[in-house]
C-alpha cells in the first residue's frame, strides 16, 4: 500500500458536488492498494500512521501524533498512486490491486484506523471525486507499507 499523507488544516471530498467526507485539523490520506498487498500490510501502515509525529509541539518541533492533537483523518482511495511511468508516456496501472481486492483492503484500513479511536471520514471507492485540501506547513509524506511490514 502506498499512502500520500498530508498534514491539513481541513480537507473534504465531494462526489457530484455533494460533500461526502471531511476532516478538520488532522491528516488527509490518499491510499493506493497494490495487487500483492494484504491485511498485514494494512495493519502495519495503520500502526505507523497513527503514531507518526508530524504535528508541532509548543516548541514548534514536529513531535506530536494525530492522537496527541485530537485530530481526524480523511482517507480517499487513489489507485493512480500505483502508476508505473517507467516506459513510454502513458502510465500503466498493472501493479494496482483489482477493484474488489483494493476496495476490501481500503475498507479494512479505514476500520483499523477507527479501531485506534481516530475519527475517520472517507471518499467513495471508485467514484470520480473532487478533493479539497488545505495543506498545513506544507507537510506531505509518502509512506509505503512494505517498509513497515513485519
Amino acid at each position: 500500500m502506498i499512502a500520500v499523507v498530508q498534514r491539513v488544516s481541513r480537507a473534504q471530498v465531494a462526489v457530484d458536488g455533494n460533500v461526502i467526507g471531511s476532516c478538520g485539523k488532522g491528516l488527509m490520506v490518499l491510499l493506493g492498494v497494490a495487487a500483492n498487498d494484504d491485511e498485514a500490510e494494512a495493519r502495519a501502515l495503520c500502526q505507523k500512521l497513527v503514531k507518526l509525529r508530524i504535528f508541532t509541539d509548543e516548541n514548534d518541533k514536529m513531535n506530536l501524533s494525530i492522537r496527541d492533537i485530537g485530530g481526524s483523518m480523511l482517507i480517499v482511495s487513489q489507485f493512480t498512486l500505483l502508476a508505473d511511468t517507467s516506459h513510454g508516456n502513458r502510465p500503466s496501472f498493472i501493479g494496482a490491486g483489482s477493484p474488489a481486492h483494493a476496495k476490501e483492503l481500503y475498507e479494512k484500513f479505514i476500520d483499523m484506523v477507527r479501531a485506534e479511536n481516530i475519527p475517520v471520514e472517507s471518499g467513495e471507492f471508485g467514484a470520480d471525486m473532487e478533493v479539497t485540501i488545505i495543506n498545513d506547513g506544507p507537510v506531505t509524506i509518502v509512506m509505503n507499507s512494505a517498509d513497515y511490514k513485519k
